[in-house]
Parts: structure tokens; C-alpha cells; sequence
């Protein structure tokens, strides 16, 4: 015979496990993205290839460039770091894109250290006067959790998601609902 105090204990346990599962089978969550960009935009890092953007980060950058083409956006920073023993960093990368592709580099800042998300903000933030409000340019999946964090953060920050590539693999938009998950259940760790 059980233990009526053991059922008791896996009952939340139980809960948890369904509350997530249902969570991880929605659909992917989207945030609205903003009509009128801030002057600021902050482009998230994604990979490169031998000083060349990856697919996922040109998609990122040529987004970022029809926002400042369109007028009103006033200052880029691309943000991301490098790989031990890699040449280029994400930002520099970025950077040289959109110099190349009409921005001026006195329009543009590269944040070189980050390896993460929060990493990418935290820096880049340090580039900005205090206080400037931002728009967060990254992809579609990244959107919800990017911005869950800028605001965590303290910044004043809204989203203008590139969309994502036609057969985004199930594996990247999963990571991206789990580590939104593990966010909303255990916060910020600095």
C-alpha cells in the first residue's frame, strides 16, 4: 500500500510536467512586431562563416538595413563575440555587412564579447547612452525570449523580428521555447 503523502508530493510534479508539455506544443509565440522603430536598433548575434554572415544572421542584418533605409533609425549595434581561435567576431562581421551595403560607419557600433543572448545585451548596453530605448532586431523564435530579457534588464526596448527561413529546423525553435521556459522559471542568472 502507497503512502498517501507520496501521491500528494508528485501531484505539483505531475502539474508542472503537463503545464510545460502544453507549452513546448503551441505554436511558436510571436511578438507583435514594433510599427515605428526606435533610432536605436540592436541587432542580436548569430553565427558567421569565416568573416561572412550566416544565413540566419544575414536575414538579421538585411532586416536591421530596411529598417534604417526606411528612415528614423539613426544608430545600429551588432552585437556578438567569437569562437576561441576564429579571426572575426559577430559584431565586427555585421558591421562590415552593412558598411558595404550603404550604412555609414559613423551610423554603426560592434559589441565583440558576448556569446549569449543576455551577454549581447548586457554589453551592448554599454555602448548606449543610459536610458536609450532600443529596438531588438533578431528572428521571429528569438523575439519572446530577447525581449523578456531587455526588460528584465531594465532597458526600453521593443522587437522588429526578420522572419524566419522557410524549413527552420524543429530543434532551434525548440531550444528557443525551452530556454524561454527555463527564463520564466528561474529568472535571470548574472
Amino acid at each position: 500500500m502507497r503512502a498517501r503523502g507520496s501521491t500528494l508530493t508528485l501531484l505539483p510534479l505531475a502539474v508542472v510536467a503537463l503545464l510545460a508539455a502544453g507549452f513546448l506544443a503551441l505554436p511558436n509565440l510571436r511578438v507583435p512586431n514594433t510599427q515605428t522603430p526606435h533610432a536605436t536598433l540592436l541587432v542580436l548575434g548569430a553565427a558567421q562563416y569565416a568573416g561572412r554572415p550566416s544565413p540566419a544572421f544575414q536575414r538579421r542584418l538585411d532586416h536591421a538595413l530596411s529598417l534604417y533605409r526606411s528612415g528614423g533609425v539613426q544608430h545600429i549595434v551588432v552585437t556578438g563575440g567569437r569562437r576561441q581561435g576564429d579571426p572575426y567576431t559577430e559584431g565586427g562581421v555585421g558591421t562590415t555587412y552593412l558598411t558595404r551595403h550603404g550604412v555609414p560607419a559613423d551610423d554603426l557600433s560592434a559589441e565583440t564579447r558576448s556569446r549569449t543572448t543576455i551577454e549581447n545585451l548586457q554589453n551592448a548596453r554599454v555602448l548606449l547612452s543610459p536610458g536609450t530605448p532600443v529596438t531588438l532586431v533578431t528572428d521571429e523564435a528569438h523575439a519572446p525570449r530577447a525581449l523578456a530579457l531587455a526588460r528584465a534588464l531594465g532597458m526600453d526596448a521593443d522587437v522588429s523580428a526578420s522572419p524566419l527561413a522557410a524549413g527552420t529546423s524543429r530543434q532551434y525553435l525548440l531550444r528557443e521555447k525551452l530556454a524561454l521556459l527555463g527564463y520564466a522559471l528561474i529568472g535571470i542568472r548574472l
